[in-house]
């Protein structure tokens, strides 16, 4: 069983069946804010899906791209069309802790004369957060959004504090520029469901955002989406039904990126220092649900499992000199580990939830 939120309300059971018409709403909710987010944002199909199936399946997200590539613009507007709560908060090598949870400080009560902490909200308190430039800042103020997203809150003086509900932590890093940086700790990077690459644009999008930006007209962003909705839907997602080959699959996948597996492919061994976590299973089956519905199916496939494998495992696996003397980057490991491990045929009838759902 599952409560909601934070343990109040209503219990969700995990094998309660997804209702289709509510699958619908969440297909024509995420047709609305991707038709939103393009009245400003040129292409990149593939980034706008990933960050909008993190959203919904309660995920985080790390972008990285050169300068230029809109990776704030694109969190800022993803954030106006959604009827939320959403600070921005630029990481310097002099950002302290709690420039971003807060502190507590004395205040003089005027009616009994007497003085009493008080802790005031640092920008944190917010449902969208774009944390940007998150590698500028030193490992002692990126740690210090660690609890925030994982446990949804933080705690200050011995109190803990609840974040507002859903939240929804975007970083953005540039992998271009070293000097000065931070690298984010593995441990940390493993907090984030996806790992987001923006490339350049084509010469077309180049071309529109060109237009586009020089003129004199812009964009206006309307809400779509209010914070009751997302938290419906969160739970939606996970009540998707996945049948076993799935989930199997998922653990395969995950598994095989560990050298010292003994069913490790050979180019893990050679290639890979360490591999993916459970919580790499987690986020493919988590971040699979969503993008299945999403795409209106009240299933999920192995295909959404291999169309998230990249953002999923990209910063997670740690690969080593060899790897890198021969330009095998984290990407080119997951694409041949996606050509090695094979699935097992999915038999959805099978599964008592998954015929529940197609019969209704």
């Amino acid at each position: 069983m599952m409560k909601d939120e934070r343990g109040a309300g209503r219990e969700v059971s995990m094998h309660e069946p997804a209702d289709p018409k509510a699958i619908d709403q969440l297909r024509e909710a995420y047709q609305r804010v991707r038709a939103e987010l393009a009245k400003v944002i040129v292409g990149q199909e593939e980034v706008l899906d990933q960050l909008i199936i993190a959203l919904f399946a309660g995920g985080h997200c790390l972008l990285e791209g050169v300068p230029g590539l809109a990776k704030t613009l694109t969190i800022s507007t993803l954030a106006r069309s959604l009827s939320l709560t959403f600070n921005r908060i630029q990481f310097t090598p002099d950002l302290m802790p709690s420039d971003i949870t807060g502190t507590e400080v004395i205040q003089d009560d005027r009616a009994t004369g007497r003085r009493e902490f008080k802790f005031l909200h640092g920008p944190i308190f917010a449902n969208v957060i774009l944390a940007d430039e998150i590698n500028r800042t030193p490992p002692k103020t990126q740690a210090a959004l660690l609890e925030a997203m994982q446990e949804r809150h933080v705690t200050a003086g011995g109190e803990r504090h609840d974040l507002p509900l859903p939240f929804f932590l975007l970083a953005t890093q540039n992998p271009i520029e070293q000097e000065g940086t931070y690298p984010l700790p593995e441990a940390q990077q493993d907090r984030f469901l996806f790992k987001v690459y923006i490339a350049y644009p084509s010469y077309q999008e180049e071309y529109e955002v060109a237009e586009r930006t020089t003129g004199q007209v812009q964009g206006a962003v309307n809400e779509v989406l209010s914070g009751p909705d997302i938290l419906r839907f969160q739970r939606l997602v996970r009540q998707i039904p996945a049948a076993p080959d799935v989930l199997r699959y998922a653990l395969d996948l995950t598994r095989a990126t560990r050298p010292n597996e003994s069913s490790a492919p050979a180019l893990v061994k050679r290639f890979i220092t360490w591999g993916a976590g459970p919580r790499a299973v987690q986020a493919l089956i988590l971040g699979g649900k969503a993008r299945a519905a999403l795409k209106g199916r009240y299933h999920m496939a192995i295909d959404d499992i291999r169309a998230l494998a990249r953002p999923v495992m990209r910063h997670r696996i740690v690969t080593n000199f060899s790897a890198e003397a021969e330009g095998y980057t984290t990407d080119r490991v997951i694409d041949d580990l996606l050509a090695e491990v094979v699935p097992n045929k999915t038999h959805l009838d099978g599964d008592e939830r998954i015929r529940k759902v197609l019969s209704a």
